[in-house]
């Protein structure tokens, strides 16, 4: 029997990106739904968009922590952005603080109790979803990783589907042992396409087939909505939004 996963991430509290691509997904009517982390710095909606992943969340969507929540939650940047060695920019930290106000503590508590990954198995395949790479909410499995980091990295899991975000470029790597669906960004993309990425995956015996969707939305108007809050770096991340292509 066919097994049809629905996976997104990065909605970085872009509720208007979010609706869209839940939308699209109600429509495409999958087994399953993961939500791979970083659900609320940067957006000027992060309530909104928290309140829409936790319906999602009670009709069985499995959830997962990324390294944004972390500093949004428990201002904790030297986990959230181990990067930078000697400390995050300003801009950083008042975004973060902004949206840790903006979602009040019943909302941080539910943010707070996500785990780092989670697991499903669909007939024979062990799928896992996780933020960045199997055991790490911060290191990525960018297209340009040395190969020998990249099977470090893929070796952390026994899954055989590997589920992520993180890197905003959306992509399906296929390296026989083990596939990676990177499905971009549901609210944040870095590819030039100014539209909600997300990926349906068809789990059928030992063969995987994937794909990534777009969703359009109003990235003129969530544009509009990150300007108008004023903070510092806000006048990039709304070019980036409006872009699709990372403003910095």
């Amino acid at each position: 029997m066919t097994v049809r996963i629905a996976a997104f991430s990065d909605v970085h509290g872009n509720a208007v990106a979010l609706a869209a691509v839940r939308k699209a997904i109600k429509a495409a009517k999958p087994d399953a739904i993961l939500v791979a982390g970083d659900l609320v710095l940067n957006g000027p909606e992060p309530a909104a968009a928290i309140d829409g992943l936790r319906e999602l969340e009670t009709a069985g969507a499995l959830i997962v922590q990324g390294n944004t929540d972390i500093a949004v939650a428990d201002f904790d940047y030297a986990a959230a952005f181990p990067a930078y060695s000697d400390g995050v920019p300003d801009s950083i930290r008042y975004a973060a603080e902004w949206a840790h106000e903006a979602i009040g503590d019943e909302r941080l508590d539910w943010l707070r109790r996500l785990p780092a990954e989670r697991r499903l198995r669909a007939d024979d395949t062990l799928v896992l979803v996780t933020h960045a790479s199997p055991g790490s909410q911060t290191a990525g499995l960018d297209h340009d990783l040395d190969a020998s980091v990249l099977v470090e990295r893929l070796s952390h899991t026994d899954a055989r589907l590997i589920c992520c975000g993180h890197t905003h470029l959306p992509e399906i790597r296929d390296f026989g042992w083990k596939q990676v669906i990177n499905d971009g960004s549901a609210g944040y993309v870095f590819d030039g396409d100014p539209t909600a990425s997300w990926a349906l995956i068809e789990i059928d015996g030992a063969e995987i087939r994937a794909d990534i969707h777009r969703a359009s939305f109003d990235a003129l108007e969530v544009s509009n909505a990150i300007t108008a809050r004023g903070l510092p770096g806000d006048i990039y991340r709304a070019a980036t939004v409006r872009t699709g292509k990372l403003v910095r």
